[in-house]
């Protein structure tokens, strides 16, 4: 498994212990450092995509829920939000991953984490997020 893949699995499980615990996130790192052995590298990554994602959460979140027709974020399996949030977070705020590349990652762990339903649910969303005209989503801030 690729140093990122790896990091995204990390993120996706520090995401979901921050919303399940909903402690701060400065404890949720924390935890995540001292109780999960991993390299530097792979463990930075995940607390970039991590603190991103918590930082841009609202917007991910319309976004998110501006796609999903009938389904409130309340009613989405923590797992799949999770994922969606890591991919739109990369799709919406990080030029230096091609967007495929965001698209292709989540589907391949909510394969793995998810239910049999997950990778059809997170690409359906995604795709719509990718398809916004004229990258009006996407920013240049970071």
């Amino acid at each position: 498994m690729g140093l990122r893949r790896e990091a995204r699995e990390l993120a996706l499980q520090m995401l979901y212990a921050q919303d399940t615990l909903q402690g701060s996130l400065r404890d949720t790192l924390r935890g995540f450092r001292e109780g999960v052995e991993t390299g530097e590298r792979t463990r930075e990554f995940a607390e970039a995509l991590v603190q991103g994602v918590m930082e841009h959460r609202e917007a991910i979140d319309q976004a998110i829920v501006a796609r999903s027709k009938n389904w409130a974020l309340s009613r989405m399996p923590r797992v799949d939000l999770n994922i969606m949030r890591m991919a739109a977070y990369e799709l919406m705020f990080k030029r230096d991953i091609p967007k495929k590349v965001s698209i292709n990652e989540a589907i391949e762990i909510a394969k793995k984490y998810g239910d049999k339903e997950s990778p059809a649910f997170v690409n359906g969303i995604l795709d719509e997020l990718e398809a916004c005209p004229k990258d009006e989503e996407r920013s240049d801030t970071e």
